[in-house]
């Protein structure tokens, strides 16, 4: 008899986590408790991504990283040896004029990243831009620091010059 009564599943459980983890995600983003009234995207990394890459044909290293919403203003950038260091602050507050303010949202968000150069990169030269919401930084880089394709030899060739020696 006692395997008649339904029981509750765990699975319940995980989905009730779910539900209560989604909405916690959606109020950080919206930086609010009302995320699903105002639907705004917020800043919010700690890390900014970043894209490195080399340019064979300029010789120039490129790194790119994002920082959407952010003031250049709000940006350091530092070098110490192969360590490229970038960080800084950003602040936000939604202000309406002639407005009798009984709550006023605002958001304070750091970050930093620390990128390591590969070497070859002339860190002693390097070069930053800020164009919408990505940091450019380039270098020169050394010759022997660029990719480059290395020829791939069989034996082959010494299979066939034995062929016609012994015929």
């Amino acid at each position: 008899m006692a395997n008649l009564i339904k029981k509750d599943h765990a699975f319940n459980e995980l989905f009730d986590f779910r539900h209560s983890f989604d909405r916690l995600f959606n109020r950080l983003m919206s930086h609010s408790s009302q995320a699903t009234e105002r639907h705004e995207p917020a800043l919010l990394f700690a890390v900014p991504p970043i894209e490195a890459w080399m340019d064979p044909d300029k010789k120039e290293y490129h790194l790119s990283v994002a920082l959407p919403g952010v003031d250049p203003k709000e940006i350091e950038l530092y070098q110490h040896g192969n360590n490229l260091t970038v960080e800084g602050e950003h602040k936000e507050s939604k202000e309406k004029k002639d407005a009798d303010y009984l709550d006023q949202e605002f958001s304070y968000q750091s970050f930093q990243r620390t990128i390591i150069l590969p070497e070859g990169v002339d860190a002693q030269k390097l070069s930053a831009d800020f164009h919408n919401g990505v940091l450019e930084i380039t270098a020169p880089v050394k010759e022997s620091a660029l990719p480059k394709q290395i020829e791939i030899k069989t034996g082959e060739k010494e299979k066939e010059k034995g062929k016609t020696a012994t015929v």
